[in-house]
């Protein structure tokens, strides 16, 4: 439905975020990470709602970057493996993963963030390219994103990840920071 193949790419977004409430980036990430399945349809509804949520918080948005990388359908074993070391790539830049009890109350002040989505998708119409060229370029892969990952009750998603740094909530991450572990992200 998306045309022929798959595609694997990776999506990164770094905001301000003033606190660390339910209202946050934060927060709705949570939100998200709470899903406890694996099934197509909810990992599609979980992209669309991260790639949403992001597009809300368009005016704090620092810097992004976008990549990806097309396979023929022969080729899946390829694509799955070029997912798995785009995931990896990303998680290894995580001392720890840390995810709060809903018990935890709010701590943390004033951060950057970065948010990294990757997805593996079938077809070769879904947009990765020029995020981090200007907030438009980046709103228009989010949206593509967004918007592909919903077609055909969301099985065309064969695997995604959203990743965000800082997780634990006394760690801030700085600007120099991020031009540290994330160089590939263009000022917007």
């Amino acid at each position: 439905m998306l045309g022929k193949g798959i595609t694997v790419g990776k999506v990164q977004v770094a905001l301000r975020s003033s606190d660390r409430s339910d209202a946050s980036i934060f927060g709705l990430l949570e939100d998200h990470a709470s899903l406890d399945s694996k099934d197509n349809e909810d990992l599609s509804r979980m992209a669309n709602g991260v790639c949403l949520d992001l597009m809300r918080k368009t005016d704090d948005w620092v810097s992004a970057a976008s990549t990806s990388q097309w396979f023929s359908e022969k080729d899946a074993g390829k694509a799955e493996s070029y997912y798995n070391e785009l995931a990896n790539a990303e998680a290894t830049k995580f001392e720890k993963e840390y995810l709060p009890d809903k018990d935890e109350k709010e701590r943390g002040g004033p951060t950057l963030v970065v948010v990294s989505l990757v997805l593996e998708i079938q077809g070769d119409s879904t947009k990765f390219d020029n995020a981090g060229y200007s907030i438009a370029q980046t709103k228009e892969v989010l949206a593509s994103i967004a918007s592909d990952c919903l077609i055909d009750d969301g099985y065309c998603v064969n695997a995604f990840e959203s990743l965000w740094t800082p997780s634990d909530p006394d760690e801030v991450l700085s600007k120099s920071d991020i031009n540290l572990d994330f160089p590939e992200l263009i000022d917007l």
